[in-house]
């Protein structure tokens, strides 16, 4: 699917000319690669490694443009269950259009972020600053699921939540992955700024980025640190809970089975005393009550 940009006044607004200069492709048909590779020169292994998930972020220097390959978080929905994972986002900035390639639709220009944009380098500048932003909010999203499951922790007696856990922990590592990768790219990308075409204001911006990246680094690191090290704890509390549950099993098995040996013993077939008293029922009824009791105040001096 082809989507097709304009900068109008500072803004970047959706268009339908085809002479437009941003070039937005979501999952390229064979139709549009061909283009690509036939039309535009772009080389089809790096077209290729742009819409590959596991891809590192990289930047190339090309005769006509320039090749570059960063990491987002791709868009979550419901079915990834917990699973917050990451995709590539590929970028070919010429002289006079910028051509973007993802495997996943997205909304690249939306967020303050993108106002007052002048010029195409400073477009693809923001957009690995948007992208800082998207990983900041699934980091929190992802802090404010692993307090729900902690909490749910505290009272469960199955693996589910740890599970769940486990999954979050791995995303993080992904994200880990990611955001390294994309610090790495832009620290490339402020050393060839003059090949590039950076100027004064776009230099700002980098070390801006640089900054924030990095900040955001420090808070995968931070969530990805307490989630691994708490794990084998949450999995104790799962553990003590479901021995917890044993024992007041065992308790309730115990204290019927006083009374109940009680009234057996009374009810075998064979001559037993107060067989002939009219009120043996309610004495042996009292005595199995006592019983109960007395078991009951056995478990609490010996704190069982």
């Amino acid at each position: 699917m082809l989507r097709r940009f304009q900068l109008n006044d500072g803004r970047i607004e959706e268009t339908s000319q085809a002479g437009a200069p941003i070039l937005l492709y979501i999952r390229p048909s064979d139709e549009e690669k061909r283009f690509l590779i036939d039309e535009l020169k772009l080389d089809e292994h790096t077209l290729a490694s742009a819409l590959d998930p596991d891809e590192l972020s990289r930047i190339e220097f090309e005769p006509e443009h320039i090749a570059l390959i960063y990491k987002r978080p791709k868009t979550y929905t419901a079915d990834d269950y917990l699973h917050f994972r990451v995709s590539s986002v590929g970028l070919f900035l010429f002289k006079d259009r910028l051509i973007m390639l993802a495997n996943d639709d997205v909304t690249p220009f939306d967020g303050k972020v993108f106002a007052r944009t002048a010029a195409l380098p400073d477009v693809l500048l923001k957009l690995l600053y948007r992208s800082i932003y998207h990983f900041l909010e699934h980091l929190k999203i992802i802090n404010r699921i692993s307090e729900e499951l902690e909490s749910k922790i505290n009272k469960a007696m199955e693996n589910r939540y740890l599970i769940n856990l486990f999954t979050l922990e791995k995303s993080l590592v992904y994200y880990l992955n990611a955001i390294t990768s994309n610090g790495m790219l832009i620290e490339k990308i402020r050393h060839n700024a003059a090949k590039i075409g950076l100027g004064g204001e776009a230099l700002e911006l980098i070390d801006d980025i640089i900054i924030e990246n990095a900040q955001c680094l420090k808070q995968a690191e931070i969530y990805s640190n307490i989630l691994t090290g708490l794990m084998d704890a949450r999995g104790t509390i799962v553990g003590n809970n479901l021995n917890v549950l044993m024992k007041t099993l065992t308790m309730i098995t115990l204290a019927i089975m006083v009374p109940t040996f009680v009234v057996s013993a009374f009810s075998m077939n064979v001559r037993i005393p107060l067989s002939k008293l009219p009120y043996a029922f309610w004495i042996i009824l009292g005595l199995a009550t006592v019983a109960s009791l007395g078991f009951v105040f056995l478990g609490k001096i010996k704190k069982w």
